[in-house]
């Protein structure tokens, strides 16, 4: 009988793999650039779910060996360590189990976190910043590849603007959640009475595209003005004008990135950037309007309301107000331990 772990089916995924290889082997393969490209895509997707799946069916039949050995010998000593293994893999359960819950469009892709102060001046711009560091730090724990794409220092303190690109398997399905605007309270290090100040920061998630499917950019459509990158202060860090913004004018969305590489590598990376963004774009229209057509409800955007509250004075709270979660640990959540708060959010959506 095939074997199905929380709705994986791993026969019928590993035979999808052996087809795409006999394929991706195949004469005349490349012949289509385009569906090759998602041909490889998919089979490496397949491929890592297999293989973590694969990995953690052999650490359960290595724990029942041992704990079936130390049964008919009567060795209690193994016991400690074989609850310790026991602990270990039922976690290990536990992540990709909760995985198969991603089903959305672009779940599994990368994913892009721009981040921008709101309302609250350079307290805001310190919030910011905060927030920067708190993806980078769960990017970090999980193991997801990390780069600062784009920067726009604060004045005096903290960033006043900052794009991420998180790389990893289901790192938008995760972050996902993190769309909208985020309240902190606290004492303001910045406010010489040491008066409690609220400051807001805008936080947006977008998968990164790497086959826009029918989205078709038009060269003519697209505005780019280079200019000379920035770091903290101010201070120009290099001489020459590599940064790169681009602007969709059918849209007006823009995309910008200024890192130390050239010119012509931050064009590409803005141009992935852009391309995501009206990919999602698309999509999104494309979920109201079925949305509509079905008399069902359509979530406004979140526009001045905030979707968490951070509160470091006078008392310790984190508080997702669409999920319910609460936290008292502010300090472990703002180091990075937010995956309680993300899968919190992607339970309490299951059913949308």
């Amino acid at each position: 009988m095939p074997r199905s772990w929380g709705g994986f089916d791993l026969p019928t995924k590993a035979d999808r793999v052996a087809v795409l290889d006999k394929e991706s082997s195949a004469a005349g393969f490349w012949d289509d650039n385009r569906a090759a490209q998602k041909k490889l895509i998919e089979v490496a997707r397949l491929r890592g779910e297999v293989e973590s799946w694969r990995a953690l069916e052999s650490g359960v039949a290595s724990v029942k060996e041992l704990a079936e050995l130390a049964m008919q010998e009567g060795d209690g000593s193994m016991e400690e360590s074989l609850q310790a293994e026991l602990d270990e893999t039922l976690t290990k359960f536990e992540a990709l189990e909760f995985t198969t819950r991603m089903s959305g469009e672009f779940d599994e892709k990368n994913a892009l976190i721009a981040l921008k102060q709101g309302a609250g001046g350079v307290d805001s711009q310190d919030w910011t910043e905060m927030l920067m560091r708190m993806y980078m730090r769960w990017a970090e724990k999980r193991g997801y590849g990390l780069e600062v794409v784009d920067l726009s220092p604060g004045d005096g303190a903290g960033i006043k603007s900052a794009t991420l690109q998180i790389i990893g398997r289901h790192a938008y399905g995760f972050l996902r959640s993190e769309k909208g605007t985020h309240r902190l309270v606290r004492q303001s290090p910045f406010d010489s009475d040491h008066q409690r100040h609220t400051s807001f920061a805008l936080v947006e998630v977008i998968p990164e595209i790497d086959d826009a499917g029918e989205v078709v950019l038009n060269p003519d459509d697209i505005v780019m003005e280079a200019f000379r990158a920035s770091g903290h202060g101010g201070q120009n860090v290099q001489k020459n004008s590599t940064a790169v913004r681009l602007t969709h004018t059918p849209t007006g969305l823009v995309a910008s990135v200024q890192n130390e590489r050239s010119q012509n590598q931050n064009k590409q990376i803005a141009m992935t950037i852009l391309l995501s963004r009206i990919t999602e774009l698309e999509a999104q229209k494309r979920i109201e309007e079925t949305a509509k057509l079905k008399g069902e409800h359509v979530s406004p955007d979140f526009g001045g309301k905030h979707i968490r509250s951070y509160v470091v004075h006078p008392y310790h709270m984190i508080k997702d107000h669409r999920s319910g979660y609460e936290t008292a640990d502010t300090s472990g959540v703002l180091d990075g331990d937010i995956q309680g708060m993300l899968e919190a959010y992607l339970t309490s959506t299951a059913g949308d």
